[in-house]
């Protein structure tokens, strides 16, 4: 695959951009306001500085001096500088020398408009592995599944991308879903598939030719290929016949799924791409991928299936489970030098034997040799701050790539880590008198932006932002780290800090990645999470290497050479874990009436991975247990011939996507309020809305305590219909601990902790900031958007099953809620909230403002809208003279998006006005 520059698809405002004159982003900042306090109208705004471009650190954090990376004289010879051309590269062959590496090869049978489509993305070539790949008997015709393993960067997702398109391309009303772990990951994916499908049209008989041979057309009508997203807290409720290409996060695939099968629309899947395959042994989630896996098997149709990852270890038993041709491969078109950082010297470790020499000679701690294989040395501070050098390491080694021009991606053990090596290395950086005034520009529109969000601008990144320096991690939103990830990837940002977490979840490529340590909180990373990590490395058609370094401490060196060393985890099945996932497999297949019989029951078991991998006497063991479990639970019942059906309770549980024993507490929570539903206020609807996970959140009791006491008639009768007592939260207000020591305790505790998310999801559905509710019940932001996401996902579940359960009222209570948790607002917002981007606090503003119907938006001028959108901005704002031109250009943009939809929505009523 040639270097990847193509152009992601566009959303509204950048459409918008190009029907107008080009302009720069203005440069415009102003102070933070309080969530309570009301703004004056625009023009009449009292005025507050504005930033300049000479934008610098604030005051009191004097400016540092990084230590020097020198090498050692020995070493180099043999090793040049990282930023020289002088390294040797072999480089990839190209379709001159092999026309099998051109994807227009008639071998290959695709579409002329898809391989147009991939050269005006850049992808004009493939690599020899991926030709050996895609080549392998039966994978082209979809007849054969195919299970690889490819190094990060080193181009897998193309191989599944050609043999979804073709599928979809080729075989009338086919269906192809791709399955991916992070929302991040499905959006990214989306834009990408959305650009490789542009005009792409389902290939049609030609009576034309006399061969009756299939040819391509791009045609503009309905036959075009329709990419979605499937992910919880998205906007759209696409459905099964809505997309040709699905992209979900695991929960996402494995209902559409179930759906689909239970319906037997599942006649149209032709392929399933599950990526990332090594999460199948995770217990929280990626067992779900074996449950997909194992029905797809089950099914009497034909559906090719493609799994691939960046660190499979047994692949040829998950190869030989899903009968699927196996493909290895290590090449990656950057190469990687991989080092260790120990007291202050730089060891190579690319290799077995560097590695272990490396150790030997350090336990020998001579004095005299014990750095000999050292190829470079970090120079000691004299700042108190960089004494530690560990941490002296991880900045110099920054400062050092990013002085040259490059990206660095460092990976620190924790949020608050992320957030204080940020800091610290914007501190060595250049500043913006000392760089080109176009970037300092850039990096002061980059404010701009996240100063206008609705979470107004984080203190640290503002800090950090001016020298080239960000943090991504999940306490941040979506939407800010969408904008640091773009402009880390633009070159605006030179550094970008991620905690370890994020390392499958991101897509940043650097130059240099540096690893603070090898731990996340207090444990060591496992080898496949030090894999991810590292294979950040290197970036293709911008690098012509990649690099590594892992920074270690003294006491840790035995543990990190180990695990450097270590081979990949052996993956294994987990369906007889702890939690008997094995139980949701069978209520599953016995819901959708994939497997009733005790023999089709045996049968689906026996091509589980568990199967493939364990004893088949276990199996059968496991099977008896869970279905006892099941009868016992009352989820299936069995008649006397042996078959099994699910009960009204287990179709709910399958239908909601719940986990068995989640399905139980939702059971007796809702059961509980059919008997005395407090309507008269929202806190009741709002606890159910409220997913049971607790997002690993914990409980501030203090906060609790307040405001509990502050609710309502109305909310002090919910909190004693659930049981909670004040007793109770007073005891943790003064340092008691949860009793959890039984199952009750726990369920008892759970119920706790779901009811402080409820008071979050409250606020945020009374228009109240998310950086407001995050202040107020500290936590991260970016854990509170989560809850704000999760919620409607889960909400919709909850209807699902009230509908199962036939508890129509409840559904019918929940359902009429639903609007103003997606909306954010109080119910007089929500005909407003239909229109993009007016939500939440944006919609209360044009309420105030006279605009309070979806026909007042859509007459009204967009430039009417202008001074309405900034009294929305979380900031105030004073604009420059030689700059307002260029603000209300950016502010019309976004006004004529608002006015288009609020324009298409009016039609829409009208129309159902006169149907009526």
């Amino acid at each position: 695959m040639a270097g990847i520059n193509g152009v992601w698809h566009k959303t509204s405002v950048q459409a918008v951009y190009e029907q107008r004159e080009s302009y720069s982003t203005t440069s415009l900042a102003g102070q933070k306001r309080a969530y309570s306090t009301e703004e004056p109208p625009l023009f009449s705004r009292p005025s507050v500085p504005a930033v300049t471009r000479s934008a610098s650190l604030p005051s009191g954090l004097p400016r540092l001096t990084a230590s020097s990376v020198t090498s050692h004289g020995a070493a180099l010879d043999n090793h040049p500088s990282e930023y020289s051309q002088r390294k040797a590269i072999q480089s990839t062959p190209t379709s001159t020398i092999d026309p099998f590496l051109s994807l227009s090869h008639p071998t290959y049978a695709l579409s002329g408009p898809l391989v147009e489509n991939l050269a005006s993305l850049g992808i004009k070539s493939i690599y020899p592995w991926q030709k050996s790949c895609l080549l392998a008997p039966g994978l082209l015709t979809g007849e054969k599944n195919l299970v690889y393993s490819a190094p990060t960067g080193g181009g897998k997702s193309l191989v599944a991308d050609v043999l979804m398109l073709k599928r979809v391309l080729e075989e009338k009303g086919a269906k192809a879903i791709l399955v991916l772990p992070y929302v991040a990951l499905v959006q990214e994916k989306v834009r990408w598939l959305r650009n490789l499908a542009a005009g792409l049209t389902k290939c049609v008989d030609s009576a034309d030719d006399d061969d009756n041979k299939r040819v391509w057309r791009r045609r503009a009508d309905d036959n075009t290929v329709r990419v979605v997203g499937f992910f919880g807290g998205g906007k759209v409720k696409a459905t099964w016949a809505d997309f040709d290409v699905g992209v979900c996060t695991i929960e996402k695939a494995n209902s559409l799924l179930n759906t689909a099968i239970d319906d037997y629309s599942v006649k149209d899947l032709k392929i399933v791409v599950l990526d990332e395959l090594h999460m199948i042994d995770d217990d929280h989630r990626g067992y779900l991928m074996e449950l997909m896996a194992t029905k797809l098997l089950t099914l009497p149709q034909r559906i090719q299936i493609v799994g691939m990852s960046a660190t499979l270890s047994i692949i040829k038993l998950l190869s030989s489970w899903l009968g699927a041709h196996s493909y290895e491969t290590r090449y990656k078109p950057v190469p990687i030098e991989e080092h260790l950082v120990y007291e202050s010297h730089v060891y190579p470790a690319a290799t077995t034997s560097d590695l272990l020499k490396t150790v030997s000679k350090l336990n020998a701690a001579l004095d005299a040799t014990q750095h000999m294989n050292a190829i470079k040395r970090i120079e000691s501070s004299t700042h108190r701050e960089l004494k530690d050098p560990v941490l002296n390491a991880v900045v110099a080694l920054a400062n050092e790539t990013a002085r040259a021009g490059y990206g660095v991606l460092v990976f620190a053990g924790s949020r608050g880590g992320c957030e204080s090596d940020a800091r610290l290395i914007a501190r060595v950086m250049p500043q913006p008198d000392e760089i080109d005034a176009g970037l300092v520009d850039k990096r002061v529109d980059l404010l701009v932006e996240l100063r206008s969000l609705s979470t107004g601008l984080d203190p640290v990144l503002e800090e950090t932002i001016p020298s080239g320096v960000a943090f991504h991690q999940a306490g941040l939103t979506t939407e800010e780290r969408e904008l640091i990830a773009t402009a880390y990837d633009n070159g605006v940002l030179k550094v970008c800090v991620a905690t370890c977490s994020l390392a499958a979840g991101i897509n940043l490529p650097a130059r240099r990645v540096i690893l603070h340590n090898a731990r996340m909180g207090r444990d060591f990373v496992g080898p496949s999470m030090l894999r991810q990590m590292r294979g950040r490395a290197g970036r293709k058609g911008k690098d012509e290497i990649g690099e590594t370094f892992l920074c270690c401490r003294k006491n840790d060196l035995e543990q990190v050479v180990d695990l450097m060393h270590a081979d990949l985890p052996q993956i294994s099945s987990c369906l007889n874990t702890d939690k008997q996932r094995i139980q949701r497999a069978l209520l599953e297949v016995i819901a959708i009436r994939l497997a009733t019989s005790r023999d089709t029951i045996d049968e689906y078991a026996a091509k589980t991975l568990l199967a493939a991998s364990g004893d088949l006497g276990l199996v059968r063991a496991c099977i008896e247990t869970s279905l006892d479990n099941l009868l016992t639970l009352g989820f299936v019942t069995r008649d006397s011939a042996d078959n099994y059906s699910a009960t009204q309770l287990g179709k709910a549980i399958v239908a909601s996507a719940l986990d068995p024993d989640d399905g139980i507490f939702i059971h007796q929570e809702l059961e509980r309020a059919l008997r005395g539903f407090v309507m008269d206020g929202d806190m009741h609807l709002l606890y159910m809305f409220t997913p049971v996970q607790d997002f690993g959140i914990n409980v501030n009791w203090r906060v609790f305590r307040n405001e509990m006491e502050a609710l309502d008639d109305s909310g002090h009768r919910v909190i004693g219909f659930l049981g909670i007592k004040r007793a109770v939260i007073n005891r943790m207000v003064h340092g008691g601990a949860p009793k959890e020591s039984t199952p009750e305790e726990e369920q008892v505790m759970r119920v706790y902790r779901r009811f402080y998310l409820a008071l979050q999801l409250r606020d945020l559905c009374n228009e109240m900031p998310i950086h407001v509710v995050a202040r107020k019940y500290d936590v991260p932001r970016g854990t509170v958007q989560t809850l704000s996401q999760t919620c409607h996902g889960f909400g919709a579940g909850m209807i699902k099953f009230c509908e199962q359960m036939g508890w129509g009222i409840m559904a019918a209570a929940l359902d009429h809620f639903s609007d103003r948790l997606r909306a954010g607002a109080r119910a007089d917002l929500l005909d407003l909230a239909k229109i993009t981007f007016i939500k939440s606090r944006t919609a209360r503003v044009f309420w105030e403002n006279g605009f309070r119907s979806v026909a007042a938006v859509a007459n009204a001028d967009p430039k009417e809208l202008i001074p309405i959108l900034m009294q929305a901005q979380p900031s105030k704002v004073r604009i420059k003279a030689q700059e307002s031109i260029k603000y209300e250009d950016k502010l019309l943009a976004k006004a004529q998006v608002i006015s288009n939809s609020a324009n298409r929505i009016w039609q829409l009523q009208m129309q159902q006005d006169l149907e009526e």
